[in-house]
């Protein structure tokens, strides 16, 4: 309970409320609205004006929408105060939900995270749309209508670009960069959303981490340590060199981005299978599957951080349930990449 900007932490089941006193309150949606119905009025819920300066919106035109706040969204690391977001995008926030956490501070000064549940409140004909631009996903079912055109065309230009690539007409990135051209030039999508979909981010960090990928071949430190792993593979079986480069990939996926990862760990690839005298294609291929294995934390991939608040999952029980997975994928990827990719030259 917070009165007069000050926190009443100790014995608040004892302390009579007064008029204008703050509580924060944890619970279901049912158990807040009998609260509510009981003399307490929701802070955040006060009127929405807006945008055009018209006055308040009618709350019969609110609507309420569960969203998930995922790793680099707008709000992320940012509160409620801070982006002014009754003001400038005539949105309230009713409640936060923390991997099960309490929260003791009042809601327009928490700083969301990436994997908080948020309930917002919002006009109905623009929440969408405003959930959409602060970067968060919709947790509740929204009613969608979708054109023929805009299913038959993007369908019909993935599977001529896929036929293309199987046949050989085309290299992947030629054809799937001709789909998306032809996506924005029959109006199945527009430039923004192209530019909104690119990850940014992701783009800049593999432009970072190409360099050191091709430093680690140039400079020879790809070749040593591929030749230390070469001494100690010829005590070994080959499988169990694949097996370790496997293992190490899948290990820093799960804390690097895993296109990053592929980046750094196919020269050692490449090199090792040099230097043990086998054909590098089962060797790369325990890279690229070992990169999109990151099963052991949240911030291993994104999808994995995306279910952390709605399921409310703690950091703990990824790798209890990953640690058992990725042992069963490195017994099955050990087995059969060599009978798809021989290690014969």
């Amino acid at each position: 309970m917070i009165r007069r900007r000050e926190r009443v932490v100790r014995r608040v089941r004892h302390t009579a409320l007064q008029a204008g006193d703050v509580v924060i309150a944890q619970g279901d949606a049912s158990q807040i609205e009998a609260a509510v119905g009981h003399g307490l009025a929701m802070v955040a819920a006060k009127d929405i004006e807006r945008s055009d300066g018209t006055g308040s919106i009618d709350r019969d035109a609110l609507a309420l929408m569960e969203v998930v706040v995922p790793q680099r969204s707008r709000i992320e690391n940012r509160s409620a105060a801070l982006m002014s977001l009754r003001a400038r995008f005539a949105v309230n926030v009713l409640a936060v939900a923390r991997e099960g956490e309490p929260i003791h501070r009042r809601l327009r000064d928490v700083r969301f995270r990436a994997g908080d549940v948020l309930l917002l409140q919002g006009e109905k004909d623009t929440l969408a749309e405003t959930v959409r631009v602060l970067g968060c996903l919709p947790l509740a079912e929204r009613k969608l209508t979708l054109e023929p055109r805009r299913i038959v065309v993007p369908v019909a230009l993935f599977v001529g670009a896929i036929l293309t690539i199987v046949i050989g007409v085309l290299p992947a990135s030629v054809a799937l960069v001709a789909a998306l051209i032809g996506m924005v030039l029959s109006k199945t999508i527009t430039m923004n959303e192209v530019y909104e979909a690119i990850d940014w981010q992701v783009i800049v960090l593999l432009a970072a981490m190409i360099p050191v990928g091709g430093a680690l071949e140039t400079s020879g430190a790809a070749g040593a340590l591929a030749g230390w792993l070469a001494g100690v593979g010829s005590y070994v079986p080959t499988w169990a060199v694949l097996a370790t480069i496997l293992i190490v990939t899948m290990t820093l996926s799960d804390i690097m981005n895993n296109a990053a990862t592929a980046v750094v760990m196919a020269p050692i690839a490449f090199e090792l299978s040099n230097a043990l005298g086998i054909s590098a294609d089962p060797m790369l291929m325990a890279v690229a599957i070992g990169a999109s294995c990151a099963f052991l934390t949240p911030i291993g991939h994104q999808n994995n951080l995306l279910v952390m608040g709605p399921g409310g999952y703690r950091f703990g029980d990824y790798w209890r349930m990953g640690l058992p997975l990725e042992i069963l994928l490195v017994v099955m990827a050990v087995l059969l990449i060599p009978l798809v990719w021989p290690f014969g030259l």
